[in-house]
C-alpha cells in the first residue's frame, strides 16, 4: 500500500534507537533461553488463536499488532508495534497476502525470529465462493482479486480455524521445546471447542432449506464461511476483499437487482466498516439492514466488552443473526461454548 511504504521508513528512523536496544535481546532469545518466548501475532483472529494455544503458560507473552475494529488492509504499524516485532522470537501471521505491509515492517523492525504462517495446508479460494485456487501461493488472474494468494479470509470457516490452531501450536512447540507439552494440551482443549462450534453451526444451518440460505454482506469476506456451510453468497456491498474499497453506482444497482431477484431478506454490515453503503442498498432493495450491535464480525474481532470479543463468540454472534434473518431460532449453544 502506498501510504504504508511511505510511512514505514519514517517509523524505522524514529524507532532506530529503541530497536537498537532490542536487537540483542531478540538475537539472544532465539539462540539462548528456551523458557521465555516473545510472540507477536498480526490480526485479531490470529492473536486470539495464538492466545488460546499459549494459555497461561509461564514465560510466554503474546503481543497483538492489529487492534479490534482496525482494518488489516490499511494497518500502519506504530513505533511501538515495530519495537515489539523487533524483539519477538516468533511472529504468527494469517498469510494468503492479507498482511500486505508485513515485508516492510520486518525490514524496518529488524525481526529475525521464527515466522508461523497459519494458512499452511489450507485450500485457498479465489473471489468466487467455493472456487479453489491451485495452491496457496498461486496468483489470481482476475483483476478484482486484490490479494495475490487468493481470498485471505480463511478463518471464517471454523474447520480452517481448527487447522490454523494446530499449525500455530506446532510452530510454537518447535520454537520452545520447554513449553511444547503445554501448547499441545491447550491445543487439544481449544480445538475440541472449535469442533463443537463447527458442529453447532452445521446443525442449525443444515436444517434450513438450501434455497433459503442466502447472504449479502458488507464486503467479500465470507467466501469460506458460505462454502463450508452451504450458503449462497448473493453478493457484497463492497465487491472486493479490501474493506476500504468503494462500490460504484453500477455495482450498487447490480447488487440491488440481485437482492430483489433472489429474495434476500437482509443486508449485513460489518462491525469494522462504515454501514452507510449497506444502509443505502438495503433501503433501495426494501430489505432489513443489520448494523451497529447487529453487524457481523468479519475482518476484525470486537473489543473486550462486545459480542465479538473472541473468535468463538464472534462466530456464535454471526450465525445467530444470519439465522434470525432467515426467520430461524437457533438451538441451544453447547455448554463449553458459553
Amino acid at each position: 500500500m502506498k501510504n504504508t511504504r511511505l510511512l514505514l521508513p519514517a517509523l524505522a528512523a524514529s524507532a532506530a534507537l529503541v530497536l537498537a536496544g532490542c536487537s540483542t535481546t531478540a538475537t539472544n532469545a532465539s539462540a539462548g533461553s528456551d523458557t521465555d518466548l516473545k510472540v507477536v501475532a498480526t490480526t485479531t483472529q490470529i492473536a486470539e488463536l495464538t492466545r488460546n494455544i499459549v494459555g497461561d503458560t509461564a514465560g510466554v507473552t503474546v503481543t497483538q499488532l492489529i487492534q479490534p475494529n482496525q482494518s488489516a488492509h490499511s494497518y500502519d504499524p506504530s513505533v511501538a508495534d515495530l519495537t515489539a516485532l523487533g524483539a519477538a522470537d516468533v511472529l504468527v501471521i494469517n498469510g494468503v497476502g492479507l498482511e500486505e505491509w508485513l515485508d516492510d515492517a520486518i525490514t524496518a523492525s529488524g525481526f529475525d525470529g521464527v515466522t508461523i504462517d497459519s494458512d499452511e495446508g489450507i485450500t485457498i479460494l479465489d473471489g468466487e465462493a467455493g472456487h479453489e485456487e491451485d495452491g496457496d501461493t498461486e496468483a489470481a488472474d482476475d483483476a478484482e482479486h486484490d490479494h495475490a494468494g487468493g481470498n485471505p479470509h480463511i478463518w471464517t470457516d471454523v474447520s480452517n480455524a481448527e487447522a490454523m490452531a494446530a499449525t500455530i501450536a506446532d510452530g510454537l512447540a518447535g520454537a520452545s521445546s520447554a513449553h511444547a507439552a503445554d501448547f499441545e494440551s491447550n491445543e487439544t482443549g481449544y480445538v475440541a471447542r472449535l469442533a463443537d462450534l463447527d458442529g453447532w453451526i452445521h446443525e442449525n444451518i443444515d436444517a434450513v432449506p438450501a434455497e433459503e440460505r442466502l447472504l449479502v454482506s458488507n464486503h467479500d469476506a465470507f467466501g469460506y464461511f458460505t462454502a463450508a456451510y452451504g450458503i449462497t453468497y448473493v453478493g457484497s456491498v463492497i465487491p472486493s476483499f479490501d474493506d476500504n474499497a468503494e462500490p460504484s453506482a453500477a455495482e450498487i444497482d447490480t447488487l440491488v437487482a440481485a437482492i430483489r431477484a433472489t429474495g434476500v431478506k437482509a443486508v449485513f454490515s460489518e462491525a469494522s466498516i462504515n454501514p452507510k453503503a449497506a444502509d443505502t442498498i438495503a433501503e433501495e432493495a426494501g430489505v432489513t439492514v443489520y448494523s451497529g450491535d447487529d453487524a457481523l464480525y468479519g475482518d476484525s474481532l470486537g473489543p473486550a466488552d462486545s459480542d465479538g470479543a473472541t473468535y468463538i463468540a464472534s462466530q456464535l454472534h454471526n450465525v445467530r443473526l444470519i439465522l434470525e434473518s432467515w426467520g430461524v431460532t437457533p438451538t441451544a449453544v453447547p455448554a463449553d461454548l458459553q
